[in-house]
């Protein structure tokens, strides 16, 4: 029999031994770290001594990469997962919700050189240097003095109290989603959220009614027209100019008092800039990219607001086709900010938990008389309509397919003079609303003024408000390669069905509508109710 024979070292020589191996291990890690160094972030980096994370307000989702947010741990951002309960939830979380957490710089489409904005990173302040925000301030303000110490206690306190009402606003939502009914049990005079069309009517009538009482926005004085608080209104980009404008009203949501605000609005208008900056032929926008990074390197010095978040309480607003490629020359604003773009292309970093998705309304006259309404669904006598120019890939397929070889599914490139377009609209069951060069269309809000089907033709498209509206319940998605097999499909919904999608097209039509005061659940009322989602989604942290 084999028996285990126990080696016996000197208890002197096995302790020395220990020291003998351990302590070179020690020196040679100490003396690798002392000469390769830290590893440093490719990111612009901006200072803060604040934080902010993920509250999860929006359905729990498979996140392709938590680590991007963890690898940004200098700048104090965090994600720390998404809450289990949720509220509201999103049709589409197989299409695009592989994109979700915010990408690396190296990860950006179309990088410009960086430029501008690489040096924010001073600490803000007002101009009394009341709120200095600066993360070197510890030890009872040994460095700054008592009175930058004060100011940061008056700071914190402040956001103690916003962070207060977000949280009860939170509260108050995730009750109200506990009740599964199609119907909302608030009391409203001037509209009740009822049906299919809503993942969650009640509890999205609660946050509307919470965004109501408790949103503020403070929209930056800085700038000077026609680049800045001013935009177009008259055009295929009226949603920005329109945003815009009512926000300089001041008369609904605004504050004065930044201390108040819940979010802070940067008030450029890009289709301006791309007036007015824009070389024509020049294969670049960085006048445009400066712009944009000049004005946010001065809010963040004159004030502690961009600093104390990373820019992730703060939103851009742009209808421009290069509005989202713009905002990455400032990566914090790319990466952390809420866009409230048209342009709402995941294949392009558009992010739908802070992202907001902008309706693209194209209006002639500013007026939208004679827009909204139609025939009944028995007097139209068209299956499906598009009329639109060759503008991307999407609609060339479309046209190639179908253009003048249906008597059903009325195909133009150029509408005949006899035939009026609007007309067309009203009086078709289905209107085709293919994307263009980019994502974004009118077609979508002119078929639903016109109280048509919408038919959504396109890739990687977030549309409008879909963390609120069950666009299933009242429109089509038709994949590009079914796009041969578009009369099929549509021959093939029942008349039932069919009747069921125009009632509840006619039903959400009120929350497209733009009006010239603004009107409780209309257009404005819905892109300041998405903002308020977002800025429910994350939470500041001293």
């Amino acid at each position: 029999m084999w028996s285990v024979k126990k080696l016996q070292l000197p208890s002197f020589l096995s302790s020395n031994l220990v020291l003998l191996v351990f302590i070179p291990l020690v020196l040679l890690s100490v003396l690798a770290c002392t000469l390769i160094g830290p590893q440093t972030s490719s990111l612009v980096s901006f200072s803060s001594s604040w934080k902010w994370k993920s509250v999860g307000i929006f359905s729990s989702h498979s996140l392709r990469s938590l680590s991007s947010y963890e690898e940004q741990d200098d700048q104090h951002l965090r994600i720390v997962g998404l809450a289990e309960t949720s509220y509201l939830t999103s049709p589409f979380n197989n299409s695009f919700h592989q994109n979700l957490v915010a990408q690396d710089r190296s990860n950006i489409p179309h990088q410009p050189p960086q430029v501008g904005g690489e040096d924010i990173e001073k600490d803000g302040s007002n101009e009394e240097g009341e709120e200095v925000i600066d993360k070197n301030i510890s030890n009872e303000g040994e460095e700054h003095g008592n009175n930058a110490t004060v100011g940061v206690i008056k700071l914190s306190r402040r956001l103690e109290r916003l962070e207060a009402i977000l949280a009860k606003a939170r509260s108050s939502i995730r009750e109200a989603a506990r009740n599964g009914s199609m119907i909302s049990n608030h009391h409203d005079p001037d509209y009740v959220p009822q049906g299919p069309m809503y993942h969650n009517a009640n509890s999205f009538h609660r946050s509307y009614l919470e965004m109501e009482k408790n949103f503020k926005v403070y929209v930056y004085e800085e700038g000077e027209p026609p680049i800045f608080h001013n935009g177009p209104c008259r055009s295929i980009y009226s949603t920005e100019g329109r945003f815009i404008h009512e926000m300089e009203k001041g008369s609904l949501f605004r504050t004065k008092d930044p201390d108040e605000a819940l979010v802070y609005f940067l008030p450029f208008s890009v289709v301006v800039m791309v007036q007015y900056l824009y070389v024509p032929g020049a294969h670049d926008m960085h006048a445009i990219g400066r712009t944009i990074a000049d004005y946010i390197k001065v809010i963040s010095e004159r004030y502690s607001f961009w600093n104390r978040s990373l820019g992730a309480d703060h939103f851009m607003l742009s209808c421009h086709d290069w509005g989202p490629h713009s905002t990455s020359y400032v990566p914090h604003l790319f990466n952390n900010s809420i866009r409230v773009l048209c342009n709402a292309n995941t294949s392009e970093g558009f992010n739908p938990l802070k992202d907001v998705s902008l309706p693209e309304i194209n209006l002639k006259t500013g007026d939208i008389k004679g827009l909204i309404g139609g025939p009944s669904p028995s007097r139209r006598s068209i299956l499906a309509f598009f009329a639109g120019g060759l503008h991307g890939n999407i609609r060339h397929h479309l046209l190639e397919q179908w253009k003048g070889k249906d008597d059903d599914v009325l195909v133009y490139e150029k509408l005949p003079r006899d035939k009026s377009y609007e007309s067309m609209l009203k009086n078709s069951r289905f209107c085709l609303c293919p994307s263009g060069y980019e994502v974004a269309s009118p077609r979508i809000v002119e078929a639903i003024y016109a109280e048509c089907v919408p038919v959504l033709i396109s890739d990687s498209y977030v549309p409008p408000f879909s963390d609120v509206l069950n666009w299933k319940s009242f429109s089509m998605t038709v994949a590009v390669k079914d796009i041969p097999n578009i009369k099929k499909i549509l021959m093939n919904i029942s008349q039932t069905r069919y009747l069921k999608m125009h009632r509840r097209v006619k039903q959400v039509q009120r929350h497209f509508v733009i009006n010239g005061h603004p009107k409780r659940f209309d257009l404005f009322h819905m892109i300041v109710h998405s903002i308020w989602l977002r800025r429910l989604n994350i939470r500041l942290l001293e």
